[in-house]
């Protein structure tokens, strides 16, 4: 095996509709690579048929070194997943639903109760190991779902949006426990649409957006990649056009969140002085203001021409249309 994730031209379609479009990529050992976007993206989709859940319509992949088509049932044993809307009985408690895993991966008694405490212990779920699901926490069940899809010591670890909806707290346990497991050597594909988590953790990333892969690289590679800091100017509405005709004189536009105008500031933070000069000479009344490094929201917006956070797609633009 050459690398543990490896597919060519992957497509996916439901219908008339292109889920995902002609993707390739290439997961090296021992990584964490992230895959970023927006919900509808084509990101589940890839880990779907990655994983073997779904068929691709064209193009191949390899996984652990194995087709996911042709030899999906040692793909399956191979790799360990855990999906944002995996399914965990709520009557069963933790310790016996390890225990159950453990079977079905052909493991015998005594080493899957092993298995299943070290798991616990390691989750952070010892103490809650006998108590039904049912009564668990959203973080206690994502960290449940983490253990689960180790049970069987997987090479490839497939992470789907693993803290959707997980308080900070909670967040922040799953991810030092993922850094854990890529220092023991298991290499991660982790799905996720929140920034700071990609930036984090991943080795790597791939940034889609309507099925198809827009940038790729490593995140500080990528952000320098975008050049000037960005100027966020927040004004009212009725000012927009005339703050426009300022702003433009420092920098390019870039897309902002909505009600905001936003500009690459070209001679970076030693020019924020002169912008709000030129803002207060013209009259404009500024609410507030903000200098932001590159960040992987940056990388979007260059790519696609809209936000990840905050702004719904054609809402952002320096006048203020659409």
């Amino acid at each position: 095996m050459t690398h543990p994730i490896e597919a060519e031209g992957l497509v996916r379609r439901f219908g008339d509709i292109v889920a995902v479009d002609g993707v390739d990529l290439v997961v090296e050992q021992g990584e964490i690579f992230g895959f970023l976007g927006p919900n509808g993206a084509g990101k589940s989709t890839i880990v779907r048929m990655l994983t073997t859940l779904l068929t691709p319509t064209a193009g191949q992949a390899r996984v652990a070194g194995f087709d996911v088509v042709r030899e999906a049932g040692a793909v399956r044993r191979s790799i360990g997943v855990a999906l944002q809307d995996a399914a965990i009985d709520p009557l069963m408690t933790g310790r016996e639903l390890l225990r159950l895993q453990a079977v079905l991966h052909g493991i015998n008694r005594a080493e899957a109760d092993r298995r299943g405490d070290v798991l616990l212990e390691r989750v952070g779920l010892r103490g809650a190991a006998d108590r039904r699901v049912g009564t668990y926490s959203g973080g206690m069940r994502r960290r449940l779902d983490l253990a689960l899809s180790l049970v069987h010591e997987p090479t490839v670890l497939f992470l789907d949006e693993p803290t959707t909806g997980l308080d900070p707290t909670s967040r922040l346990s799953l991810w030092e426990e993922v850094r854990r497991l890529n220092g023991e050597g298991t290499t991660v594909f982790l799905t996720t649409q929140y920034l700071e988590e990609a930036d984090e953790l991943a080795g790597r990333v791939a940034i889609i957006d309507g099925g198809r892969i827009v940038r790729e690289g490593e995140p500080n590679a990528l952000k320098d990649a975008v050049g000037a800091h960005t100027l966020v100017v927040t004004v009212s509405h009725e000012q927009h056009e005339l703050a426009f005709d300022q702003l433009r004189a420092f920098g390019d536009a870039r897309p902002g969140k909505a009600g905001t105008l936003a500009i690459g500031l070209d001679a970076g933070p030693t020019a924020l002085s002169a912008v709000l000069r030129a803002l207060e000479d013209a009259g404009v009344s500024v609410e507030h203001v903000e200098l932001d490094a590159p960040s992987l929201d940056d990388v979007f917006a260059e790519a696609t021409g809209r936000r990840l956070e905050g702004a719904e797609p054609g809402e952002a633009s320096l006048d203020g249309r659409s």
